[in-house]
């Protein structure tokens, strides 16, 4: 099985195939969300000390943290399901 990964800034890397939603961390929900995965130890914080500018919601439960725009997430997303 071949797995494609998707860069969310700052080298790092998601499965691409295990991605459920890539959403905007501005809302009471999302910010509960983020909350409740660290206090569970879903959490990945891949933002390096910058701001949340999206969260990405795997099908593992796990919860990353990224410093990239969603739109530019999605755009990268998208890019690599047409190339594949």
């Amino acid at each position: 099985m071949k797995e494609t990964l998707l860069d969310i800034g700052f080298k790092s890397n998601v499965v691409v195939e295990r991605i459920i939603a890539i959403i905007s961390p501005n809302s009471a929900p999302m910010k509960r969300l983020k909350d409740e995965a660290r206090e569970d130890d879903r959490l990945i914080d891949a933002t390096h000390g910058r701001r949340t500018r999206s969260i990405i919601i795997m099908d593992s439960n796990h919860v990353v943290l990224s410093s990239v725009h969603p739109e530019t997430i999605s755009q990268r997303y998208l890019n690599l399901k047409d190339a594949g």
